[in-house]
């Protein structure tokens, strides 16, 4: 441990003595008493980063709580052994240490138990020990708390939701809807339903309905435990009183999305992403959040049941999880028969406990900012919002059936802005390349609430802005990226890249001086382009201030950087070749009298 100048706290001490000069009231301290594992964080959420919930300190005990009240020769229930009281309560001192050591405020710490410990026949004496030893009370999470918490945790992984929340622990799985748009998040005013239907629980019951019985006895038991659970889902749907709206969606789009969190789930994501690095597919992103899954992969359960079973070594995927992948497999292929209107897509988040109880207790004006923004303000050039709003301006307002697409949102549009200079400094046989890792394993990797589908929109714009030009090594991670998305929204990575480039060049610094010309894009669909005349496109003008005297020759230089942007039309470079997808450009250069620019940018 850094430092040594603390002592260990004394048996009985109380959270008011400790404390040091150093706290930071910013840090806060979560313990997760999970089935699985413990969880012990510390979360910076000092301002602005607040929304990403950055991580100060993490590291897990590997203890399962709900294992150790097993008795593995009889399948019986048993208290929580002595010695695993003692491991517990050992860690969680240790934890305690470091708290004080990085500046965690005592009352800035929380222990929060779920399943394993709600059901434990010796709860009490379990969370007294706690108490004793550290002075902190353990928060008991009610089954359809815990539940919420989850949910809380998948809000936070996302901008947006809309669909069903399920987490599955190690213990008991628990569903609820939730739809969260700008902070606002709402869930079932149920709460959430918790079924004893966990990755360890189910791996354990499973194996008794095998116990002491022949193969036609065993196949009837476990048929009869399917039913009752699909019955359970069907009357928890029901109980959960979920919003027209959201039925109306599933009912019309092929069923319902899936947000789904705890280790069972994460473990089964993990699988098909192990599936789609290694089976003749290179999916170029391995964090787990934001990780989507489309019905027909996410309910293969027997490829990722033979994955796990034959894989020499998956990333992630501990051999406690793959044993529980047969288990996890019944209760997709249940969760599958059962859901009115079906799965539409999953997608897996990280947010769990510690990102829940964060999150939920963010104002409202946190909540609602958007993650990749957020996580790129810190890298922001002094006229980031000024040159944001430049690009905004070139890009088309829709019109006769034809727009720029719904993902290229204001916010994506403002963190490019904020990231745009974060390799110029580089050589140019490194910017290009450190652009396109950024979001996936450079600076941005460990933003916690980006789709990975908006992590390959920044990558590949970013990307372009220092050129587009990339050693050999990389040209397979670009084209990976691009296969996140749709042919349209990568043509338009191309043209807001380019338009970063020439930004870029325009103002070298990232500040957009008043002793320069002003510039002012706008942009509209276009009848009447290309040499004959008969091509529909985009016609991109750009106004620059008339002035008498011109020392930066910014006209010039403006005139000979737009070819860039109109080469991304040139029908050469459309996605998937000149019959695939893309969108002829024209750029004029004019000079007009505009309103004189403002004192600061």
């Amino acid at each position: 441990m850094g430092g040594g100048s603390q002592s260990p706290p004394r048996p009985n001490m109380s959270p008011a003595d400790l404390t040091t000069p150093g706290e930071n009231i910013h840090l806060h301290a979560v313990v997760d008493l999970g089935s699985n594992g413990i969880r012990c964080s510390i979360s910076d959420l000092s301002p602005p980063a607040t929304r990403v919930i950055p991580t100060a300190h993490f590291h897990r005990i590997n203890i399962s709580l709900y294992e150790a009240q097993i008795n593995h020769k009889t399948g019986e229930r048993i208290p929580i052994p002595r010695s695993v009281i003692d491991r517990v309560v050992s860690a969680i001192v240790r934890f305690q240490i470091i708290c004080v050591e990085t500046g965690v405020p005592s009352s800035n710490v929380r222990l929060i138990a779920t399943e394993a410990t709600r059901t434990a026949l010796n709860a009490t004496e379990f969370t007294d020990a706690i108490h004793q030893a550290t002075g902190y009370v353990v928060e008991m999470l009610r089954k359809e708390e815990e539940g919420t918490v989850g949910a809380w945790g998948i809000a936070s992984s996302f901008s947006d939701v809309e669909g069903l929340a399920l987490d599955l622990g190690g213990g008991s799985m628990q569903m609820t809807w939730i739809v969260s748009h700008a902070g606002n998040v709402h869930i079932s005013p149920r709460g959430a339903v918790s079924f004893p239907y966990g990755a360890a629980a189910l791996t354990q019951k499973l194996a008794d309905l095998k116990r002491g019985k022949d193969k036609g006895d065993a196949r009837k038991a476990k048929e009869r435990f399917r039913r009752e659970m699909a019955d359970n889902f069907r009357a928890a749907f029901d109980r959960l009183e979920i919003p027209e709206s959201l039925v109306h969606k599933a009912r019309t789009q092929g069923g319902f999305p899936l947000y789904l969190s705890g280790g069972g789930f994460r473990g089964w994501g993990y699988l098909l992403l192990y599936m789609h690095q290694t089976r003749g597919q290179s999916y170029p992103i391995s964090i787990i959040n934001g990780y989507t899954a489309s019905k027909r992969h996410f309910e293969d359960t027997e490829a990722l049941e033979e994955v796990a079973r034959t894989a020499h070594e998956i990333f992630r995927v501990s051999d406690r999880r793959r044993k529980q992948v047969p288990s996890v497999a019944f209760l997709v292929n249940v969760l599958a028969e059962s859901l009115p209107h079906g799965i539409k897509e999953a997608h897996f988040c990280q947010g769990g406990v510690r990102e829940g109880v964060l999150f939920r207790d963010m104002l409202p004006v946190i909540r609602q900012q958007d993650p990749l923004e957020v996580a790129t303000a810190r890298y922001a050039p002094p006229s980031a919002q000024a040159i944001a709003a430049l690009m905004l301006a070139a890009l088309p307002r829709p019109s006769a059936g034809r727009s720029v697409p719904a993902s290229l949102t204001v916010h994506l549009i403002q963190a490019f802005a904020n990231a745009l200079y974060v390799h110029a400094t580089m050589s140019k046989e490194l910017s290009s390349s450190a652009a396109l890792y950024s979001t996936s394993t450079g600076i941005l990797a460990s933003t916690h609430g980006i789709p990975h589908a908006h992590r390959a929109l920044l990558a590949l714009m970013l990307q372009e802005r220092y050129g587009g030009e990339l050693p050999p090594r990389d040209v397979d991670l670009k084209s990976h990226l691009q296969g996140i998305l749709t042919p349209e929204e990568v043509w338009w990575t191309r043209y807001i890249g380019k338009l970063g480039l020439v930004l870029g060049q325009l103002y070298p610094t990232g500040s957009i001086d008043t002793s320069k010309p002003r510039i002012l894009p706008s942009a509209r669909w276009a009848h009447g382009l290309g040499k004959k005349g008969k091509k529909d496109g985009l016609r991109l003008a750009i106004a620059i201030q008339r002035v008498a005297y011109d020392p930066t020759h910014l006209r010039e230089e403006l005139r000979h950087d737009v070819q860039k942007i109109e080469k991304v039309g040139k029908r050469k470079h459309w996605i998937g070749g000149r019959e695939g997808w893309g969108v002829k450009v024209l750029v004029s250069v004019e000079e007009e009298d505009l309103m004189p620019m403002p004192a600061q940018a």
